[in-house]
């Protein structure tokens, strides 16, 4: 019913900035919170930030605190993940996902659709 699609991800230096997009399909957009996860080689599913559906609330892991700001334009259907000061442990692939059912927001199990997944890799 609602398709994510992800863009912004590539290769940046340590230390740059990168803004990863997702652009939603679905017409209930609005109602839905938001949230990016993370995924490095070897590693579990990491969340990374959300947003709630008309975007008065976030809420950030800690590991990104401080660097990372999540935003959504529920006009244009997009959220957003701008990332300062990265760090080559950012190194990841990057979801969108969509959470239709009430919840805490920092599980991936709480959320019903998935974007594909952008690459960031961070050089030292």
């Amino acid at each position: 019913q609602m398709q994510l699609v992800e863009s912004g991800g590539g290769l940046v230096q340590a230390g740059g900035s990168l803004t990863l997009s997702c652009a939603a399909s679905g017409r209930a957009f609005s109602s839905y919170r938001m949230g990016w996860f993370r995924q490095a080689p070897g590693k579990e599913r990491e969340f990374v930030a959300t947003i709630s559906s008309g975007g008065g609330s976030r809420y950030y892991a800690d590991s990104v605190k401080g660097r990372v700001t999540i935003s959504r334009d529920n006009v244009k259907n997009t959220v957003n993940l701008q990332m300062n000061s990265l760090k080559p442990e950012d190194t990841a692939v990057y979801y969108c996902a969509a959470q239709t059912v009430a919840g805490t927001g920092r599980q991936w199990g709480e959320y019903d659709y998935w974007g594909q997944g952008t690459q960031v890799t961070v050089s030292s």
